[in-house]
């Protein structure tokens, strides 16, 4: 019987301060230019609490330095440039867990990463079912990490110890997962594979991302309103002042109204004081109950909600309900997009293009072989879309499969693995 992974409760180092002066800076960027090898990397935001998604702390490690725990926001206010923490790593590989995750914001501070390692990556292309941080750790590494706050309000100053230890406990063990991983992807043929995945990771998350062109219709389940295009002005009506609101207060909007009520009011319409007032979900104040120490945190927030009074909404609302035809948004048609997708329900796919529907289950089938000979996740030989979207096509045996997965966006190491397979699977 294998042993049980031991708790990791602390860094083996101690558990750091948190770096937050010009001179706590210079001293830190000093340390990891001694050092040598690659580097740990995290961040933590203040999703969910928070109007902006920027980094409120980055963490590192690289043998010989520790773990430093920089605060962007503090720094940033003291004008800190990140020429030097770039120039004091420069070469080094960065190590990091779901890095698309992190890219974005540390593009955004001016970090500019060499080279990556992205041990989720890794770890779900040597076939691992479970390939969180924790899971993965515990599989190679034998230890288990002490996580509690991963949904914290990390713009609460100054950190809580606990908080700084598990933000230190992130980038604890990178290095080290990092030779595993890279000792088992060599083992199973699949590192020149990873090297690719890697290099499009991080062009991908520091790259920056063009706005949506319809914002408001990220709201969740806004196709409700498809057929109902008045619906559809009253949400993007508060969907635009809980957007107003919630930057002017630095708050996360759905403390100020969730994407439920948007959708209900909309759906619903109410025309009067009265039917304004039986709709609950838009006169009471938004209440996240976690039954942990983020009850606490959000409380943090009632002062801002309170001062967002239920009138605000009765206002746009009217407003909207009062907009003549001409003014109502419409949903875009798949035609307008730049690159349209084909449908994701397999009904549509069955009943209205069945000749399609077996195209597709003949390249599923073709995948779904080479997964199994490779121990290869099928959704990472070729992503579902692209499938999808080649099947689509009204003559997807005249199509060269190399060329449409190319220009979808695959890997040359997808291209050459499955295009042969697909392509005979569609003829």
């Amino acid at each position: 019987m294998a042993d049980e992974p031991r708790l990791l409760k602390e860094p083996r180092e101690g558990i750091p301060e948190v770096v937050d002066t010009l001179e706590g800076f210079h001293e830190a960027c000093e340390r990891l230019a001694g050092a040598r090898g690659p580097l740990a990397a995290d961040a933590e935001r203040a999703s969910g609490f928070r109007y902006g998604h920027e980094d409120w702390l980055v963490q590192f490690k690289r043998d010989g330095a520790g773990i430093v725990l920089f605060d962007p926001i503090a720094l940033g206010d003291r004008h800190v440039d990140w020429e030097e923490f770039n120039g004091a790593v420069d070469g080094a590989v960065w190590i990091l867990h779901d890095s698309l995750q992190d890219l974005p914001g540390y593009s955004q501070l001016g970090m500019r990463p060499s080279e990556l390692f992205d041990t989720e990556i890794a770890a779900r292309l040597l076939g691992m079912h479970r390939f969180g941080l924790a899971a993965v750790t515990e599989r190679l590494l034998g230890l288990t990490l002490a996580k509690e706050h991963s949904a914290a309000d990390w713009s609460y100053r100054p950190l809580p110890r606990d908080w700084r230890n598990y933000a230190a406990l992130d980038v604890e063990l990178l290095i080290e997962l990092r030779h595993r991983l890279h000792d088992a992807l060599v083992k199973a043929g699949k590192d020149r594979w990873a090297e690719e995945e890697f290099a499009y990771a991080l062009h991908k998350g520091m790259t920056p991302r063009p706005p949506h062109p319809t914002p408001w219709m990220r709201l969740s389940h806004v196709t409700v309103l498809g057929h109902d295009p008045q619906g559809q002005a009253v949400a993007k009506a508060l969907w635009e002042e809980r957007e107003r609101l919630a930057r002017l207060h630095d708050i996360a909007p759905t403390l100020l109204l969730s994407d439920a009520a948007i959708i209900a009011a909309a759906r619903t319409k109410p025309r009067n004081a009265k039917e304004f007032r039986a709709m609950r979900i838009l006169n009471e104040r938004v209440r996240i109950h976690t039954g942990g120490e983020q009850d606490k945190m959000f409380e943090r927030y009632g002062p801002i909600q309170r001062q967002v009074k239920p009138a605000a909404w009765k206002r746009v609302i009217q407003e909207a309900l009062a907009l003549p035809e001409d003014q109502w948004p419409t949903m875009p048609e798949p035609h307008e997009q730049v690159h349209a997708n084909a449908p994701r329900s397999m009904r549509v796919w069955s009943t209205r293009h069945p000749e399609r529907y077996v195209r597709l289950q003949a390249a599923r089938k073709a995948i779904n072989q080479i997964s199994q000979d490779t121990r290869t996740p099928p959704e990472l030989l070729v992503k579902p879309q692209m499938l999808r979207n080649l099947c689509w096509t009204d003559a997807p045996q005249e199509c060269d499969v190399a060329s449409f997965l190319r220009d979808q966006g695959a890997r040359q190491w997808q291209v050459d693995l499955v295009s042969a397979s697909v392509t005979r699977a569609i003829m």
